[in-house]
């Protein structure tokens, strides 16, 4: 039994070592030769309430500010009642996440708007689409500014809208979270600092190093906080992967995506291999600290690195038409999704470098809380993001993800050991796959 017992701990050892190497080299096999990889269902907020928005505004339920589930129905609109000061600057937002499974068409998505009790328009009215055939979640919110001048500056109460649009599969009823955040406004008679902050008119210098594990998340709610630095994960096909960065006034964000095999992951060279190429349907979208699109960038080109910046975080962006740049209204939490199409053959090996350029600015003069309201960073969230979380763990769950993506002779070996170690221990394990999101 010995021998049996070391034959079999030199087989694993083999195995786990060679997962290593393809993990930072070989690619996983094709799709037809491989088992299903399935994505990752988007996970709610822990605490989220169950809320069921009416068909009109009169009828409909009122929000506090805080985190809520409903499922929207093709073709409905459904109404919801925010009540506002005539100090704080309101956004409410939608994410909507159908099922990875769920059938979607490019056009398919949501509209919101959010009005005052006379009907006005408070923002413009936001189309959110797919913009592919791949169910990954989107998002954005509606605004209430304050500002001279403005619509909608009176306390009261206000109707978000979330509609479903597009044709998609006609009994679909896809879940949607909302989101209702307050932030602060600012002492009167103050003003907010200059948009001109650290790093402006600079190109931020990507990080070097050797990459650390990173798993991302599902979404918003368990994006995986990380820092400057260079990240390793894998995207299954379908698959949207969440990380957050904190950024604080007057800093930067530089993201630098890899996909693919060798390159920085492995020989320290920046070039694609010999007939390698970025796999279709690759995107990646940025958000603000209250979902708010910023921007997204596709990889539909023939190199593997796929790059975004911003304008530094700046009070005074929210007065640009430009919404890459009046999105970057806030010091908080910014929030990466990185999608991949779900028709790709196989999972996708992703190093993602972040650069965060500046010191941090002068806050404005808030006339409240930023932090309790949801906004801004602490020192021990830069701590953490700079961990990146328990790296140990995240890079053994990516080995043990390329083992399952191996080739056949590898999976062979790895089940002729496993087997000979029931042989030897009787003993078996199992894993249970998440529950998807049903509100």
């Amino acid at each position: 039994m010995g021998q049996v017992v070391r034959a079999v701990g030199a087989g694993v050892c083999l195995v786990l070592a060679t997962a290593q190497v393809l993990a930072q080299s070989a690619p996983p096999a094709a799709a037809a030769d491989g088992p299903d990889w399935p994505a990752r269902p988007y996970e709610t907020a822990d605490g989220a309430r169950a809320v069921t928005g009416a068909a009109s505004g009169d009828r409909a339920p009122s929000l506090s500010p805080g985190t809520y589930t409903d499922a929207l129905p093709a073709g409905e609109r459904k109404h919801y009642r925010v009540r506002l000061d005539d100090r704080s600057n309101a956004y409410v937002s939608a994410v909507l996440a159908p099922p990875p499974g769920d059938t979607v068409a490019a056009t398919d998505g949501m509209r919101i708007e959010l009005v005052d009790a006379g009907g006005t328009q408070c923002s413009d009215v936001t189309d959110v689409t797919f913009g592919g055939n791949t169910p990954r979640p989107v998002a954005d919110y509606a605004t209430r500014r304050i500002a001279p001048g403005r619509k909608c500056q009176a306390e009261g109460e206000y109707v978000f809208t979330v509609e479903a649009i597009g044709a998609g599969s006609g009994a679909r009823k896809w879940p949607v979270e909302i989101r209702f955040m307050l932030e602060p406004g600012l002492k009167a008679g103050s003003s907010a600092p200059s948009a001109e902050g650290p790093g402006q008119g600079r190109t931020p210098q990507p990080p070097q190093g050797a990459p650390k594990g990173a798993e991302g998340g599902t979404g918003f709610n368990d994006a995986r906080a990380i820092g400057h630095g260079r990240w390793r994960d894998v995207l299954n096909p379908g698959d949207s992967h969440y990380y957050k960065v904190p950024l604080d006034w007057g800093q930067r964000l530089f993201l630098d995506a890899t996909f693919g095999y060798g390159g920085r992951d492995g020989d320290g060279s920046d070039s694609p291999r010999d007939g390698e190429k970025v796999p279709d349907g690759v995107q990646i979208a940025l958000y603000n600290t209250a979902r708010g699109f910023v921007e997204s960038v596709d990889a539909d080109h023939p190199d593997r690195s796929v790059t975004l910046d911003t304008a530094p975080a700046a009070f005074d962006n929210r007065v640009v038409s430009r919404n890459e740049v009046g999105a970057m209204r806030f010091s908080g939490w910014y929030y990466v999704r990185v999608s991949l199409a779900r028709d790709v053959a196989a999972p996708v090996p992703l190093t993602l470098g972040v650069g965060i350029e500046g010191e941090p600015a002068e806050a404005p003069p808030y006339d409240g809380d930023p932090l309790a309201a949801g906004f801004g960073v602490t020192p021990g969230d830069r701590l953490g993001a700079r961990a990146g979380g328990p790296a140990g763990d995240a890079d053994r769950s990516a080995t043990m993800r390329i083992v399952g993506y191996s080739g056949i002779g590898l999976g062979s070996a790895l089940v002729l050991g496993l087997a000979a170690w029931t042989a030897v221990s009787r003993r078996s394990r199992s894993t249970t796959p998440p529950t998807p999101w049903n509100p």
